[in-house]
């Protein structure tokens, strides 16, 4: 009985100290994946509206840690938790109006993405000089993230969360690919670093080669970014251009706000109509051109004499032409359109927008989307048209170029304006129906860096907030609030020469995609020479 009564004790005494160890070790394998969405969380962070850019670096840096020497397996879940602690709070605004449902479906499918260059960077990380191989990796998904699917989404790129960053003069190297390139690398490079050095102290032995490796992953983006600021510049080559921004503001926010089409369209030109006042008491100078933002006019003034009837009367009274955005229908096309309204000889040139939104205004999938909802579908009840042609009006010896709203965001949609002979950009925006939210400030960022990108001003009208003037160097000089009626009046240079960013294009892009492919096929072919080794 004694005997007995001591092995029960025993194994009651053995059981408290067994079971932590068992749930310690299970708690330990979620350290990982809570570490990946937590530094996905922290590279949302670092974007705009905050002026946080360089959380980017620690973000990265904790990414390769998570990832490094990773299955493929566990790099794919990894990488999906990162994408969605990155992406859920960065686009929270697709949902505002229309509800969670599309806003976790396209969070859903883009951080797929971010996944699959996760198991790349995993696969790569152990290859030697990896931060280069790994930063390439994420930039060959941004360049497919911006092209697939339907034409692509490219939110989100890490490039438009620098814009406060001292990585910025880069964009003038080599566009957005080699902006957010450098800071990839230095964050892999951070974490590259402090991996070595914990090496070295429990080995007492350095690596010099892995070291210089690392080292020079920081420095090199670092002396990069500081050489390039030669590159950046605000002075005039064309001589300048006095131009007039207005923000009208809508009736109310969300998607109700087109539903007073007209009024939005009347608190436009009484905003132009209050500064033609001002001009002539003497208390704002005379721009050479006015720019309304996209939507201004839903009205289409083709069709509707009142319409054209008050555009009109707003570019005659403060004298000089207004760029208008217009909603048009053209031979059976439904057209969202830049419309240039000279005060003497009425609509002069105009400009389609080329990239429009998907499920905003257009709507892939009709079918399959109205069996979900039918709601959505009546959102979007007739597709708009693409145009075929950059947007470059010449306004009075200038030459403008036109992004609209959602092409901001592409870089071959600013680039060609440019190489087309803008010598300054306007970016024609609606925000309206994204209320308060952080989407406003997201845009406004990737115009601060397309700026610097291509060496020239950037305009942004838009409906209801935030309006700016950013001059070369990505810096604002004049903003407005949000939800109020303001103009914007101010000189700002014409620039007629073009970055290495302008000139080189794509080309950037396509070396870093060939790069990812050369570390990753180098990793899958050291990974088949070690089978075989070990299967001899």
């Amino acid at each position: 009985m004694t005997v007995t009564a001591t092995s029960v004790d025993q194994s009651d005494q053995l059981r408290p100290s067994s079971a932590p160890t068992a749930r310690g070790r299970r708690l330990l394998r979620l350290v990982p994946a809570v570490a990946s969405a937590l530094c996905g969380a922290l590279l949302y962070v670092s974007f705009p509206p905050r002026t946080l850019w360089w959380l980017a670096l620690p973000a990265f840096a904790g990414f390769a840690w998570v990832l490094r020497g990773r299955s493929w397996k566990a790099a794919l879940g990894l990488g999906y938790l990162f994408g969605l602690g990155f992406l859920l709070p960065l686009l929270v605004w697709t949902g505002v109006e229309v509800g969670p449902g599309p806003w976790l479906a396209l969070v859903a499918i883009e951080a797929v993405f971010v996944a699959l260059v996760g198991v790349g960077t995993a696969a790569v990380s152990k290859l030697p000089a990896w931060p280069v191989w790994a930063a390439a990796l994420w930039i060959a998904g941004e360049a497919v993230r911006a092209r697939v699917p339907f034409r692509g989404f490219p939110w989100g790129k890490i490039a438009f969360g620098q814009a406060d960053g001292v990585f910025l003069p880069l964009a003038a190297v080599g566009g957005t690919p080699v902006l957010g390139f450098a800071v990839v690398l230095c964050g892999f490079g951070l974490y590259e670093a402090g991996r070595l050095v914990a090496e070295g102290r429990r080995t007492r032995a350095v690596r010099r080669g892995a070291a210089a490796a690392a080292l020079l992953s920081v420095a090199v983006p670092v002396a990069g970014a500081v050489a390039a600021r030669s590159l950046v510049s605000d002075k005039a080559q064309a001589g300048t251009a006095t131009v007039a921004v207005i923000q009208g503001n809508v009736p109310r926010s969300g998607l109700e706000f087109s539903a007073q089409r007209r009024a939005v369209l009347d608190y436009h030109a009484r905003e132009t109509l209050k500064l033609a006042a001002d001009i002539k008491a003497g208390k704002a100078p005379r721009p050479d051109y006015v720019l309304w933002p996209e939507n201004s006019s839903d009205i289409d003034p083709f069709t509707n004499p009142d319409a054209a009837a008050v555009i009109d009367g707003a570019a005659k009274a403060v004298g000089v032409p207004i760029s208008v955005g217009g909603v048009v229908e053209r031979d059976g096309k439904l057209l969202n359109e830049q419309i240039l309204w000279d005060p003497v000889k009425g609509p002069t040139q105009t400009y389609d927008k080329r990239q429009v939104q998907p499920f905003g205004e257009y709507l892939p999938l009709r079918g399959l989307v109205g069996a979900i909802n039918k709601n959505w579908t009546g959102m979007v009840r007739q597709d708009f048209s693409r145009g075929g042609k950059p947007g470059v009006f010449a306004i009075d010896g200038a030459r403008v170029g036109l992004a609209t709203c959602y092409e901001a965001a592409f870089d071959w949609a600013v680039r060609d304006t440019v190489t087309h002979g803008a010598e300054m950009i306007s970016v024609p925006s609606n925000n309206a129906t994204f209320d308060r939210s952080e989407m406003t400030y997201q845009q406004l960022a990737m115009s601060r860096v397309r700026a610097v990108e291509h060496s020239r001003t950037v305009t942004v009208p838009v409906t209801s907030g935030v309006s700016a003037i950013i001059m070369p160097d990505g810096k604002i000089t004049q903003k407005t609030g949000m939800f109020v009626p303001a103009y914007l009046v101010q000189k700002v240079p014409l620039r007629t020469s073009k970055s290495p960013a302008t000139e080189l294009g794509i080309l950037p892009e396509i070396a870093l995609v060939l790069v990812a492919a050369g570390g990753l096929g180098w990793a899958i072919g050291s990974g088949v020479r070690a089978r075989r080794a070990g299967d001899a």
